[in-house]
């Protein structure tokens, strides 16, 4: 990605180290940090809502530190489910579960929908920037659940999602590949386009 006119040093408002890695992939050109880098920072608890979580993280790092910063806030919506478990993936099926527990929870409540079992990812990425201006984009990626975890990359959700028009999970495509696809990916490009040219 070629470099723009906006910042290139954020905060990225996550404590997730899957997702920092995966940023700093995406915006390769950019310096990214994290809450790692600044012990102590508590990020606000979440509610029922993508954009709006997103965008409480990213004011409150900038609040916090006064640089340039990011926040996401993504989920998996599967249709068979009305949706769920969406806004609240990350904590589905309670505090005690890891991500694979999180999966293997959502493919036995999956057991008995027939296939396909339809399902997108959603990404939305927040910027807060020390000049006033703030933003949100939507990213989203359609797919499929399969009936087993495949592939050891990733995290969350990665090793039961297939997106439309491949036949590996997101665990076993090469990462360059899956941020090319994503909804993570599709966000954060948007956004920066957005911070290099506002008028877009």
């Amino acid at each position: 990605m070629a470099a723009g006119t906006g910042p290139r040093r954020f905060v990225f408002a996550t404590g997730n180290a899957g997702k920092r890695r995966e940023l700093a992939r995406i915006l390769a050109d950019c310096e990214i940090l994290s809450l790692g880098d600044f012990p102590g920072l508590v990020l606000p608890e979440e509610g029922d809502d993508y954009a709006a979580n997103a965008l409480a993280k990213a004011e409150a790092v900038l609040a916090a530190t006064g640089v340039a910063s990011l926040g996401d806030d993504s989920g998996v919506e599967v249709d068979a489910l009305g949706g769920r478990p969406g806004v609240h993936s990350a904590r589905y099926g309670g505090p005690g579960l890891d991500d694979r527990g999180r999966c293997d929870r959502l493919l036995a409540e999956l057991a008995s929908v027939p296939d396909p079992r339809t399902a997108r990812f959603v990404c939305v990425a927040a910027c807060a920037l020390p000049d006033g201006r703030r933003k949100t984009v939507r990213g989203e990626c359609e797919g499929t659940i399969v009936r087993a975890a495949r592939g050891e990359g990733g995290f969350g959700y990665d090793p039961i999602f297939v997106p439309n028009g491949e036949r590996s999970t997101w665990a076993e495509l090469p990462e360059s590949e899956k941020d090319r696809l994503s909804h993570r990916g599709q966000a954060f490009r948007a956004l920066l386009r957005w911070i290099d040219d506002p008028a877009r």
